[in-house]
């Protein structure tokens, strides 16, 4: 089958078996869809209007009834500076000694590959090496390469001497929070990434160290954003530095384990976005033996998971905005693999299928504020989604099969084999 690419003149007409819009939760059966290069011109279960198709058509250029449409993926946590499907500890060591200029150079390639895996955006999580930045610049400018939409926090935030200093710079470097955030909107930052907690000490099954940013602190920083227009997220795990993020008011929380129900209805009732980040802790299990943990370890990670999966069902039933995010390049989570699987596993935790591709497409569209309308199928919107031959909603685990992506005036075909190296 070979679908026709679009341009500014030639529109393309498709009727696929059926439709996900990305925010819906019931599919759309035998749905037309009309799009020219630039945006979707039109979607509807009966035939589009005369005006918006070519002249003298009168059907559609491909009808695909086992095929489904849906979206371009959001990737809405990974770090571009870093490659995560390196195992080896001292390799990935070596890699953040690199100039910024090299980090830059690494990470280029990777952004054609994930428009070709059906990635259609990234919410850069933060680096203190202007990687994520120059990416964004490089996206916005005129002269851009094949690569999805990239936005970027530049430096997180930190505490001097706290957990971050590899991606983060330290607030200590200003006089206050606004001017940490005044310095980081001059440097490009298209929005703010704080880190108010440590990470899990996977030995002790929890996290040990107490939170490095007061409620008040978080406060400061999120109306500083505000002031600027910018939205800012949170890594945050443990539920005293959760409880902070959230009183904190923060746009999304990230990672949020060992999150409880009260703070998830919170997090429902102001609207504060989830980001689940499964994969980087799953990877810890698949591989510990190369990271060395002992049984006792591997049966605390399975805990740990287990609770993620709980609370993961019980914010959908609740109503939380749950946002699909690997944070690829941590250990072991490749980009834009790495993300695949995410959506893997918050289907095994309990999500169903529809639910993982709305928190993977609609659901970060709608609620990230992207500079650019992406991630739903709706007149105008990009016209950049995927067409997969196996449902998804049978198992999200057929994005990975045949498929095509169309993306603006290209169309991609995959059979699943992927070149994952530099990923």
């Amino acid at each position: 089958m070979n679908i026709p690419a679009a341009t500014d003149e030639r529109r393309i007409w498709l009727r696929a078996g059926t439709l996900l819009d990305g925010v819906s939760t019931q599919p759309l059966r035998d749905a037309h869809v009309v799009y020219n290069k630039s945006q979707i011109l039109f979607i509807g279960e009966n035939s589009p209007p005369a005006h918006l198709l070519n002249p003298d058509q009168h059907g559609p250029d491909l009808d695909l009834p086992d095929y489904t449409l849906l979206p371009g993926l959001i990737e809405s946590h990974a770090h571009l500076f870093l490659e995560g499907g390196e195992l080896d500890l001292e390799k990935r060591s070596a890699y953040l000694k690199q100039t910024p200029e090299e980090l830059q150079k690494l990470a280029r390639p990777r952004l054609e590959k994930l428009v070709r895996l059906g990635v259609v955006a990234v919410r850069d999580a933060g680096d203190k090496d202007g990687v994520g930045l120059a990416l964004s610049k490089l996206y916005a400018g005129s002269d851009r390469p094949l690569m999805p939409y990239v936005d970027s926090p530049g430096a997180a935030i930190h505490h001097q001497g706290r957990y971050g200093s590899f991606m983060a710079e330290p607030i200590e470097n200003f006089v206050s929070p606004s001017q940490c955030v005044d310095a980081r909107v001059k440097a490009g930052a298209d929005r703010i990434k704080l880190i108010p907690t440590g990470i899990i000490n996977f030995k002790k099954g929890a996290v040990t160290t107490p939170p490095q940013m007061t409620t008040e602190e978080i406060r400061e920083l999120v109306a500083a954003a505000k002031s600027f227009g910018k939205q800012t997220f949170a890594h945050a795990s443990g539920d005293t530095g959760i409880e902070r993020v959230i009183d904190g008011g923060v746009d999304s929380v990230e990672h949020a384990f060992f999150v409880r129900a009260d703070q998830l209805r919170k997090m429902r009732d102001r609207q504060i976005a989830w980001v689940p980040t499964f994969a980087p802790v799953q990877k810890q299990l698949d591989h510990a033996n190369s990271v060395g943990w002992d049984a006792a370890v591997v049966v605390k990670l399975e805990r740990i998971l287990d609770q993620h999966a709980a609370a993961l069902v019980k914010a959908h039933e609740l109503g939380v905005q749950i946002i699909a995010g690997s944070d690829a390049g941590s250990y072991g989570v490749k980009h834009g693999l790495g993300f695949l699987e995410e959506l893997e596993l918050m289907e095994h935790a309990g999500l169903p299928p529809l639910a993982v591709i709305n928190s993977a497409t609609g659901t970060g569209s709608k609620r990230l504020a992207f500079k650019e309308r992406f991630g739903q199928i709706k007149a105008g919107f990009l016209s950049r989604f995927i067409l997969a031959r196996h449902s998804p909603l049978e198992g999200v685990a057929n994005l990975r099969k045949h498929r095509f992506v169309i993306f603006d005036d290209k169309v991609f075909e995959s059979d699943g084999i992927v070149d994952s190296e530099g990923l």
